[in-house]
């Protein structure tokens, strides 16, 4: 377990990570990829920034693997900020 987040598995436990990240994964076997899961939606969060945030999520899409690092920044970092924030107090 995670010391800073006790209630997460340790990667990959109990996990469907090709399913989360929407992209073929590759056969155990080392054949074709199996296709990949449909995206699930994204449920609105009640707050409009974090729903702005999350939503950049979709450039991941066809994007290719070296963009995937800067997009994944940007929208933790827009995230980070916005807890920031409620943490201090601003609405």
């Amino acid at each position: 377990m995670d010391e800073e987040y006790p209630d997460q598995a340790p990667e990959g436990h109990g996990q469907n990570l090709e399913a989360e990240r929407g992209w073929p994964a590759a056969a155990p076997d080392g054949g074709e990829p199996r296709p990949a899961a449909e995206p699930t939606p994204v449920l609105p969060t009640g707050d409009d920034r974090v729903d702005a945030a999350v939503a950049g999520l979709s450039r991941l899409a066809g994007a290719p693997a070296e963009e995937h690092v800067a997009v994944l920044e940007e929208v933790h970092g827009r995230l980070r900020d916005i807890l920031g924030e409620v943490n201090e107090g601003t609405p």
